[in-house]
């Protein structure tokens, strides 16, 4: 049975009684809505840090309008590019930029569904997730569904960037998508050990969101980043 995907955003605060430390504005990727990473808002926030997984970039604006700063923008897949558009293109202000799997305009998945499931997901439990097709759209990870204004957009961006690629990504191999980030003059690329295309729902879930807060807090300290490649 085909249910609707449910594009609402999904906002996660801060435990009660703790001062927040920030704001972390989430984009999915290709045919994911905000429940995908339900599990990772909610773990982010208990570190101090609110969250809010949009739908598209246009709620993403609106939700920078309002945001506690610091910023930080964070995307998966498409939602890389978006997050790179926004700030290189459209002048959103952020302090930094978490980017998980970026794609080139070219990069495909596979058509077929248990193999799409394997290609998003190392973690058992979110691939079990991933069958609720009220938070994931089948046969998305497809080229055509790079938007057009996405096609051309590389990261070429003094912001401070942490880089997170699975080591067996077979959307958007690490290999190629290393080199992608050669305009990215101030990042952290880590690459995850069995991570697939999403490794903020890999095996390494855990290891992964705290990478994520390791490199908030360093934002949050106004520690230098260094260029840095590594596994998980």
């Amino acid at each position: 049975m085909t249910t609707a995907l449910d594009r609402q955003t999904l906002e996660f605060d801060e435990p009660t009684g703790v001062g927040p430390r920030g704001t972390l504005v989430v984009l999915p990727g290709r045919g994911d809505t905000p429940s995908v990473y339900h599990r990772f808002g909610a773990r982010i926030a208990v570190d101090a840090y609110k969250v809010r997984v949009v739908a598209d970039q246009q709620a993403a604006q609106a939700v920078l309008a309002d945001a506690l700063a610091p910023v930080i923008l964070v995307g998966i897949d498409t939602g890389a590019l978006e997050a790179l558009d926004l700030t290189q293109n459209q002048g959103a202000e952020v302090a930094g930029l978490v980017l998980v799997g970026l794609p080139d305009a070219g990069d495909e998945g596979p058509i077929d569904w248990d193999e799409e499931v394997a290609a998003r997901a190392s973690c058992p439990t979110q691939q079990a997730r991933l069958a609720d097709t009220a938070i994931l759209e089948r046969g998305q990870l497809t080229a055509t569904n790079v938007a057009e204004h996405l096609r051309t957009v590389t990261p070429d961006t003094d912001l401070p960037v942490l880089a997170l690629h699975g080591q067996d990504d077979a959307v958007s191999p690490l290999t190629q998508a290393r080199a992608r980030y050669a305009g990215a003059r101030n990042a952290r690329v880590l690459s995850v050990a069995q991570g697939r295309h999403d490794v903020l729902n890999s095996l390494n879930h855990r290891s992964v969101a705290a990478s994520v807060v390791v490199f908030l807090e360093s934002l949050k300290a106004g520690a230098e980043l260094v260029h840095q490649e590594n596994a998980e």
